[in-house]
């Protein structure tokens, strides 16, 4: 067996490339029928997360010794990790628009994506594996529940739900993937 196979089980990645198969589906059969043009930033949003959420496993291994002990380079591969789990969750929800009406713009999905694959590397590097998805379903739950400021302190906790082209909303997006892509790829998960 090659490495990418190794690392790829050891990181649980056949469960949850199942998990967004099937939340991917699951997406289809109850948009089938919608009307084109019938735009929902929330449950795009949501969608992302969930895609998000059940990557987040394999962000630790099995024994957090081994993997600082390893005598292989770990940055560059859990950044690979990171930015995968967010091109994989954008590319499944794109992909069910492909076939059905269109949530969210383009832009919108890959900011999104992006954004919530840096809140997941951050929730693991301060949080480990088991408490990781709180933060990206914590600010989900923060932009659908709580009302917005108005400006931009709303685009910037809000991004989620944002247009395409808002700046403060692709700016969050962008610092949120570099912070907790770097801290993740630095530290690893914590014990």
């Amino acid at each position: 067996m090659n490495l990418l196979a190794l690392y790829a089980r050891s990181r649980q990645v056949p469960l949850s490339a199942a998990v967004v198969a099937g939340v991917t589906v699951t997406l289809w059969a109850l948009l089938r029928g919608t009307p084109a043009g019938s735009e929902n930033l929330g449950l795009a949003a949501l969608v992302l997360t969930g895609h998000v959420v059940a990557a987040v496993v394999g962000l630790g291994g099995q024994d957090a010794m081994l993997d600082r002990t390893a005598a292989i380079r770990w940055a560059p591969r859990r950044a690979a990790h990171v930015l995968l789990i967010g091109a994989a969750a954008g590319t499944a929800l794109l992909a069910v628009q492909g076939v059905g009406p269109q949530l969210a713009a383009a832009p919108v999905v890959i900011r999104d994506s992006a954004g919530l694959a840096g809140l997941a590397a951050l929730g693991t590097a301060c949080w480990g594996t088991t408490y990781a998805w709180a933060l990206p379903t914590g600010w989900l739950a923060l932009t659908m529940l709580v009302p917005p400021p108005a400006g931009r302190p709303g685009q910037v906790t809000a991004w989620l739900v944002q247009p395409a082209g808002t700046a403060a909303a692709t700016a969050t997006a962008t610092l949120l993937l570099l912070a907790g892509t770097a801290l993740y790829a630095v530290r690893g998960p914590r014990r």
